[in-house]
Order: C-alpha cells, then structure tokens, then sequence
C-alpha cells in the first residue's frame, strides 16, 4: 500500500497524480442503502455540507439585497444530483438545511414544500442529515439579529421542523453565532450592518438564547436528538509587546468565546459582562444561563480557516495570518475550556490544486488531537460544491466562484473530492472508527 505522502502528491504513483491524468474520473458509488441504527450511534462521521446561508447585504443601489448561496451554487435546482455525489463518495453524513428566510414565512407560517423533497430524498440514500436551521440570516419579516424576537421565531421553527421530520435526531441549531453576530454586528456587512461592541453583544446574546429555546422545543419533541454546535476556532496574536496591542488582542480572543460561553454555562468574563448589563440585560438572567443545564447530547463543532488565525498589527488591525498554529493549537483551546466532545466541522481551501494537501493537514490535525485525549466523533469537508463570493466574506453580490468544493460548479469532481473519497475508504472501517467510542458515548 502506498504512503499517506504519496496520496498527497509526494510520490510518483500519487494519489493527486493520478487523479490530475483522469480529472473527470467518477467515484464508484455504493449500493444505495440506508446505515443501520446500530452504525449511526457507533460510527465516525465524515461529513460534508451544502451551505444554506443568506444573510443581506446592502446591494449596489444601496437597497438590501439577500445572498443565498443555495440559489447562487445551483442546488435549489439540481439538488436531487448533488445529494448523489454525496452517496457516490460514500459520505454518510450531510450539514444540510433548507433556506430558514424562503421557509418561515411568517409567525406561526411556514412554506415546507422544497424541505420536504429533500429531506425525504436524504432518508431514501440514507444520507443522515445535521438540520442546520439558521445560517447567518433570518427572514425580512424578522429584521436582523437585534431584534430579540428571533428567539421566540427560531424555537417555534425549531418546534415545527422537528414534529415534521421527527426522524432527523442530528442538529445545529445556529451555525457559527460568533460569526453571524460579529459579521452583522461589529463588522458591518451583514443583515444589521452595525460596527459597535454593543450591538455585537445584543446579537450574541440573541443567537446563544435562540439556540438555547430551538434546542429545548426539540428535545420536547426527540428527546434523544444530538446538538453539534457548529463555530468558527478563532485566535488573536498581538505582533508586539505593546500594551495596547495586547489589550486589543485579548478582548477579540474574550469575545469569540461569548455565544458558547452562554450556550455551555461557562462562566463569562467580567467585561463581556458589564457589556451585557450596559444592552439592558439583566444580573439575573446572566446568572439563570450560567447556570443552565446544558443538554446531554451536545458536540462542540470546530470549523478552521486560514482566515480564523489573525495578527493584530501596531495599528490595532486584524490581519489574516494563514495556518500559524493550526486546527490542533486553536481547537485545543476550546477543548480545554468547554470539556465537550468534539467535531472538525468545516474546512476548505480555495486553491484547487493545494486543497488535497490541505484535507490531509486537517485530517492529520484531528488525529493528534483525539490522540491527546480529546473526545472527536466526526470531520467535515465543506461544502460538496464550490462557493460564491466568500472570498469577500459575500460583503458583495460578485459572482466570484471560490474553487473549494469537492465538485466543482458543473458537477465535476476536484482532486480535493477524489482524495477525501480515498480518506473515507482508508479509514471508515478502521479500529477507532468503524467504532468511534466518543460517539457510542454520548449517544447512549
């Protein structure tokens, strides 16, 4: 058998090489089968996703414009074909959601016609869906993320999709709220559009409850259902000694931890605190969330970027550092600090040829943490197809295309998706994780 560095392009009879001379070969797919309940509960899950976000921007007249990248990547189309490159990967397991804004469509009104058909197509491939439910957006009736109402909307949508498709047992309530909370509401290019740490804080606060309220009306519902709770790992590095420098450092590390420091009953920092208290939040309602008791069945997601690792510089700026420390570094903290088992959640690298390298770093970053103790029950490639416009964080409605899905926009499959159907084959029915015993934990 040949090397892990000959399949990523190391050796001469590489897996990359090989690949690069037939770049349209297809995966072979599997018998087209649901997994038995045994495997769901006892199985390392690869996963991949296909992004549901659309928040809104301010559009090129200076009017409101909604991103959504289902419409954008052609999947509100052709979906019934990306589920089967899902299958012919052999993948299992899928971060899927229907669009939350084309879905809720009013209080208490709800348009499930395109859920339906999908959903029902994931169970018939036996594709096991993570519900993502509300992925940087809310609908226009909604407003933005200020707006404390969007607790009360996203537990009964929660409510409503889990007595529709009871079947689903894996969730993600709220993807990424530190991000949705800081884009819209410290960065100032999403939904609210707002660049204050106070409005920063409104909106974590708003996002932790909602997740919080959909987790409890799901459980009402499914009391076995799993909560992967998806984040982006962040880190802040001053590039000196200097004092200021360090502060600012220090409060931006302080803040990415606040949506699951709510979520996880960790206790929240003093300023973050008085932040809180200064939007009119409540001593008490601070300390009932503190001490909450936080559902069993809870995974911390961790999603990793070379964006996510930030130097800021001596004029008090963030900039992007690529890989410094790594997944391993930065996911390690967060498993220091919330003691949670854990899933790499989303990865990617808009370089078509480097993306397989990339796979097998993070591949490798995962297995050096679960080695160190961490509990880790699942990786994730994201998405199945390339992106629009996420190298500008969709500030704009471009039309870029990111080349950093497994298939690429016409459906063809990149390096990257050939070597992660090669990671799977490799390691699906290896001690460890043909019987994963983070997961068999947590689901019993």
């Amino acid at each position: 058998m040949a090397s892990a560095g000959q399949f990523v392009g190391l050796g001469p009879d590489g897996f990359i090489e090989r690949a690069r001379r037939n770049p349209r070969q297809r995966p072979a797919a599997p018998a087209c089968r649901p997994p038995s309940q045994a495997s769901l509960t006892r199985s390392f899950s690869f996963c991949t996703g296909i992004e549901n976000s659309a928040p809104v921007i301010k559009g090129p007249d200076g009017r409101p414009c909604r991103i959504d990248q289902m419409a954008a990547s052609g999947h509100d189309k052709r979906w019934r074909e990306d589920f089967h490159l899902v299958h012919e990967l052999g993948i299992r397991c899928l971060r899927y959601g229907p669009p939350y804004y084309a879905t809720h469509v009013g209080p208490g009104q709800y348009d499930w016609t395109f859920a339906d058909d999908t959903f029902a197509e994931l169970r018939r491939l036996g594709i096991v869906p993570i519900a993502d439910l509300c992925h940087f957006g809310v609908p226009d009736w909604l407003g933005n993320f200020q707006n404390t109402d969007i607790v009360r909307a996203l537990s009964e949508y929660a409510a409503a999709f889990a007595g529709r498709y009871p079947w689903v047992r894996f969730y993600t309530p709220v993807n990424e709220m530190y991000v949705s909370a800081r884009m819209s509401a410290l960065d100032g290019l999403w939904n609210e559009q707002l660049r204050d740490e106070g409005a920063y804080v409104r909106a974590a606060w708003n996002l932790a409850n909602a997740s919080m309220a959909m987790s409890e009306a799901i459980l009402k519902r499914r009391e076995d259902a799993v909560f992967i709770n998806s984040e982006s790992s962040e880190f802040y590095q001053p590039c000196c000694p200097d004092r200021e420098i360090q502060e600012i450092a220090d409060e931006a590390n302080e803040r990415r931890f606040l949506p699951l420091d709510l979520i996880y009953a960790h206790p929240v920092s003093d300023r973050l605190r008085e932040l809180l208290r200064a939007q009119g939040i409540s001593g008490d309602d601070i300390e009932k969330i503190a001490h909450r008791d936080v559902p069993r069945r809870s995974i911390l997601g961790v999603d990793y970027y070379e964006w996510n690792e930030r130097l800021i510089d001596r004029d008090g700026q963030a900039q992007a550092l690529g890989e410094l420390f790594g997944w391993y570094v930065i996911a390690d903290q967060y498993w220091q600090r919330y003691r949670r088992p854990m899933m790499h959640t989303e990865t990617n690298k808009a370089d078509s040829d480097g993306a397989a390298r990339w796979l097998w770093r993070q591949w490798h970053n995962v297995q050096l943490l679960a080695k160190s103790g961490a509990p880790l029950v699942g990786f994730t490639w994201y998405s199945l197809t390339d992106q629009i416009d996420w190298s500008i964080a969709m500030s704009e409605a471009m039309g870029f295309v990111d080349p950093v899905g497994l298939f690429d926009l016409n459906r063809e499959p990149r390096i990257v998706g050939l070597a992660y159907k090669h990671l799977i084959d490799l390691y699906r029915d290896q001690p460890g994780y043909a019987e994963c015993p983070a997961l068999k934990a947590i689901m019993q």
